[in-house]
């Protein structure tokens, strides 16, 4: 016997797993995509502080942005921030030195768009690159 709750899940299950796997296939651009923003962020820290004041480097997976100060005729590493690819999120977890880890969930929209959202609430690009840069850039100055 044919029942129609049967049907009707069955078909939002198979909606569920298109959807869960095209964003695991937007997964490393959507990282890329944080990237190029990042990079920006940082290159603007970089006009206003140094050309040696932050890093940022796109790896297999993940990235990582340092912030450095000067110490006499050297630039020492000050702070670090780790982002890499979580697929069972899916999504990323932001890493800091001695800090509890942040995952951020993605997601698609219509019109295969990205959503952001953190434990609590949806974030927009401006506020993820925020929650990835502030500390690590600015640690002296309250959030």
């Amino acid at each position: 016997m044919n029942f129609q709750w049967i049907e009707m899940r069955i078909q939002e299950e198979k909606d569920r797993r298109q959807r869960e796997e095209r964003t695991l296939a937007r997964l490393p651009n959507a990282l890329e995509d944080v990237f190029i923003e990042l990079n920006g962020c940082i290159q603007r820290y970089r006009d206003s502080f140094g050309a040696e004041s932050a890093g940022i480097e796109l790896l297999d997976g993940k990235m990582r942005i340092t912030s450095c100060e000067r110490q006499g005729e050297d630039w020492e590493a000050r702070n670090s921030v780790e982002v890499s690819t979580v697929p069972t999120l899916p999504g990323f977890r932001i890493e800091r030195p001695e800090q509890e880890a942040v995952d951020i969930v993605i997601g698609l929209l219509p019109g295969d768009k990205l959503f952001y959202r953190d434990q609590e609430q949806y974030i927009t690009m401006e506020e993820l690159t925020r929650k990835i840069l502030d500390r690590t850039l600015f640690p002296k100055l309250r959030e």
